[in-house]
C-alpha cells in the first residue's frame, strides 16, 4: 500500500488479522520493511502490526531535500494519522531506534512501549566525520560498494555462512537505495543527539544490543538504556541486525516485554 506522508509517497504493509493493539516496527539505514517480514509473521495474530519504509527507502519516494531524523519521526506521526491509529507499541532497529526515540519524545501520546534494537541515543562528535565521509562517498561511487563491508558489520561470520539467502536480500535491498537518499540518512546520522533529552521518555522500554555488533557497542545501547527511567537491557549473540540472526530469542523478548505491559 501506498500514502502520502510529508509529501513523501510511502510504502507500507498493515497486517492486521488479530486486530489487536497496533505493534509498528522501524529499519535500519539502507533497509526497508522486509527485514521485520519474520517478526510480523509472528505477531499479526495478535496485534495490528505495521512496517513501512522510511523516506528515501525501499518503495518510497526519494526526497529533493536533507532530512533530520526529526523528520523522520514526523513522518510516522503522519503515517499513524493517516491509518487511524491512535498509538502504538514501537519497535525500532539502528536508524530506526534513533527515529523511535525522536518519536517517543515528540509525540509521547502516540507511543504505548518503546523497544530499541542495535541503536544509540547519540552520535559522538568523534564519529561525525566518518558519516560525513560515508555520505561522500556514496554521493560519488553509489551505495553498492559499501554492500561487502556492510554486510559483514551487521551479521556474524557464522550467520552469513548458514544462511547466504538472507545475506543476499538484505544486501539487494541496501543495493537498491538511492544514492541521494542514503547520503541525506547519513547527515541525519552525523547531526542526531537525543541523550540530553531520554529521561523524558515515560513509557516502558526494552533496549536490545548486539554482543558482536561492532558499529554499535552494547556498552552504547546500554549507555542509552541507562537514561531512559526503568529501561530494561539485553544483549542477543548477534552482530549489528540481532532481530534478524537471532529473530526468535528476540521474538521471545518483545513478546515477554509486551504482555506485561498490553
Amino acid at each position: 500500500m501506498q500514502v502520502t506522508i510529508n509529501g513523501i509517497e510511502t510504502r507500507y504493509v498493515l497486517d492486521n488479522e488479530g486486530g489487536g493493539p497496533w505493534l509498528t516496527f522501524v529499519h535500519q539505514l539502507g533497509g526497508d520493511l522486509s527485514v521485520w517480514d519474520q517478526l510480523a509473521g509472528y505477531f499479526r495474530d495478535d496485534y495490528t502490526v505495521l512496517r513501512y519504509d522510511l523516506r528515501g527507502h525501499g518503495a518510497s519516494a526519494v526526497p529533493d531535500k536533507p532530512f533530520t531524523v526529526a523528520d523522520l519521526a514526523a513522518d510516522l506521526a503522519a503515517l499513524l494519522d493517516a491509518l487511524g491509529a491512535p498509538s502504538t507499541h514501537l519497535v525500532g532497529l539502528s536508524l530506526g531506534g534513533m527515529t523511535a526515540q525522536h518519536f517517543a519524545l515528540d509525540y509521547p501520546s502516540k507511543v504505548e512501549t518503546l523497544t530499541l534494537a542495535d541503536t544509540l541515543s547519540r552520535t559522538p562528535p568523534e564519529n561525525r566525520a566518518l558519516w560525513e565521509q560515508r555520505a561522500a562517498t556514496v554521493r560519488r561511487e553509489g551505495v553498492a560498494g559499501l554492500v561487502p563491508a556492510t554486510l559483514e558489520r551487521w551479521l556474524t561470520a557464522d550467520f552469513r555462512q548458514a544462511h547466504p539467502e538472507v545475506v543476499e536480500q538484505i544486501g539487494e535491498v541496501m543495493t537498491q537505495t538511492s544514492a541521494q537518499s542514503y547520503a541525506f540518512a547519513c547527515e541525519a546520522l552525523r547531526d542526531f543527539d537525543v541523550h540530553a533529552r531520554l529521561g523524558g521518555i515515560r513509557v516502558p522500554t526494552l533496549a536490545v544490543a548486539g554482543r558482536h555488533d561492532p558499529g554499535t557497542p552494547p556498552a552504547a545501547t546500554e549507555a542509552m538504556a541507562r537514561a531512559i527511567p526503568g529501561a530494561r537491557f539485553e544483549v542477543l549473540e548477534a552482530a549489528h541486525l540481532a532481530p534478524v540472526e537471532q529473530s526468535h530469542r528476540f521474538a521471545a523478548l518483545l513478546e515477554t516485554f509486551l504482555d506485561t505491559r498490553v
